[in-house]
């Protein structure tokens, strides 16, 4: 049988198509190809970060203004329920876990009634929770007395006496011509 004589079986055919399809989508939902190569994956932020710390500020009877300007604009305003401000905050970073928070805050006659925070993390927390950096080993900043003894001693060179400048002095033309 000569190559252009031999024909390949339509299963064989799906089968190639069907395990060619499968890797591209194991290709595209793993962290790295081949086991070394991690591809770029794009930083998602949304919304606005409220803070314990933020929240605790926030006091029922406070304007709409006021509440906007300790938690920012909100992410959903809606026509339909006019007295609900949604603060919806997500963050999907390479390297961290996908994090959302929801902050509802409501309101009666344009002051606020109450805020539904839920489990905040503080300042700190949330900027912990959100990096990708591995902490460095802090080196010891002080040495152990078997390291001091282990020290060379110190040189201490011989004073001398000297009142007089060292080396030749020097003379260097004037700047300016003198007049």
């Amino acid at each position: 049988m000569t190559p252009s004589t031999m024909r390949v079986p339509p299963a064989a055919l799906l089968l190639g198509l069907a395990l060619a399809s499968a890797s591209c989508s194991s290709l595209q939902s793993s962290d790295n190809v081949l086991g070394f190569i991690t591809p770029y994956r794009i930083e998602v932020v949304q919304g606005n970060v409220v803070t314990r710390e933020q929240a605790a500020r926030v006091q029922p009877g406070m304007s709409r203004e006021r509440v906007r300007e300790l938690l920012g604009s909100p992410l959903l305003t809606d026509v339909f329920h006019a007295d609900r401000w949604d603060y919806v905050f997500t963050i999907r970073r390479q390297g961290a876990e996908p994090q959302r928070r929801s902050v509802v805050a409501w309101f009666k006659d344009d002051r606020l009634t109450r805020l539904d925070a839920g489990d905040l993390p503080g300042e700190r927390d949330f900027v912990d929770a959100i990096s990708t950096a591995k902490p460095k080993a802090v080196p010891p900043l002080a040495l152990t007395e078997e390291q001091r003894q282990a020290l060379p001693e110190p040189r201490v060179a011989p004073a001398t006496q000297r009142s007089e400048p060292q080396g030749p002095a020097r003379d260097y033309p004037a700047l300016e011509p003198r007049t």
